[in-house]
């Protein structure tokens, strides 16, 4: 065999291992431009949000739920009454582990995270969804979105995701509740589906939505506070420190954290005082309206009975946020 043919050999060897290789690379680039596009569609990307949005409630629900309990169970103790025991979060947790075990901790799981997946889907998918149209008209006129309109964004995704999850939410309170009453009254919930057939039975489809008002209006002030506030921290930090972008985050949280934990408060307060009462021997209720539990609240337990539990709310909120 002559030299040249060697080299034609060799060359013709070389040219089909790069193609082979050129052809590998673009199988492989390929494959990541489909993955990259499917994100991108416009359904994927508008669904993120409420993808991650419930993702990230359900997370953080099952690891502050014992907190919840115990919050839940504060706004519960001593209703009516000015004076009494002041119980703390230890006093209750040591009461809810005396009558039962650790899991009991973890009561109405089931109903938070249902919750979390209508509710915080919603919240956090609609924000994002109204934040991107106000930054594109933003820049469409040349401006940049305002903190009223971050605001605005906050009140209307928090209203409209509320009311969708009143169900659960009402379902969660009255299995973190039915520990609180004599034995002969507990309802003793397996789950949340249980829970909420046995509302329905009692009370009617409508009763789903007991307590409606102040849980939308919790979640408009909770919303104010969480997702306004978070994203004018996060922007104002931004420009006014040279932290990471990990620390600004964290930063941010604990601020927004703070003022909706400030501004909800009093109406989850209210809510959970007006999902949980029943009907007496006489037919009535302890509460007829938001309003009329301020007020009742307000004279019987004092103001600051509102804001009992502030630091555990606050520590349920933080992660939220």
């Amino acid at each position: 065999m002559s030299s040249n043919t060697l080299k034609q050999a060799a060359e013709a060897a070389r040219s089909k291992t790069s193609n082979m290789s050129k052809q590998g690379t673009e199988t492989i680039e390929t494959m990541a431009a489909v993955k990259t596009d499917f994100l991108h569609t416009p359904l994927m990307r508008a669904a993120l949000p409420f993808i991650n949005g419930g993702a990230s409630g359900m997370v953080a629900t099952t690891v502050i739920q014992p907190i919840d309990m115990i919050k839940v169970r504060l706004q519960l103790a001593g209703e009516g009454i000015a004076t009494g025991p002041k119980p703390t979060p230890i006093t209750v947790t040591r009461e809810i582990l005396a009558q039962g075990k650790v899991l009991d901790l973890y009561t109405g799981l089931s109903a938070g995270l249902l919750r979390q997946a209508v509710y915080t889907t919603a919240r956090l998918g609609c924000f994002d969804t109204f934040m991107k149209r106000l930054a594109e008209r933003a820049k469409e006129n040349g401006t940049q979105v305002g903190f009223a309109e971050r605001a605005s964004a906050g009140l209307a995704a928090g209203g409209i995701a509320a009311f969708i999850g009143n169900p659960a939410d009402l379902a969660l309170i009255r299995m973190q509740s039915d520990g609180l009453k004599p034995l002969a009254e507990r309802k003793n919930y397996k789950s949340v589906v249980d829970a909420i057939t046995s509302i329905v039975k009692a009370e009617g489809v409508t009763g789903l939505w007991a307590g409606a008002t102040p849980t939308v209006v919790r979640a408009m002030a909770l919303n104010l506070g969480q997702l306004a506030f978070f994203s004018e921290a996060k922007a104002q930090l931004k420009t006014r420190s040279s932290w990471s972008p990990q620390t600004q985050t964290l930063a941010a949280s604990g601020i927004a954290g703070f003022f909706a934990s400030f501004l909800s408060l009093p109406f989850d307060f209210a809510k959970t005082r007006l999902q949980k009462q029943q009907r007496g021997p006489d037919g009535k209720l302890p509460y007829k309206s938001m309003a009329d539990c301020f007020v009742k609240v307000a004279r019987q337990e004092g103001l600051m009975r509102f804001y009992r539990g502030f630091g555990t709310y606050y520590v349920r909120i933080a992660p939220h946020a």
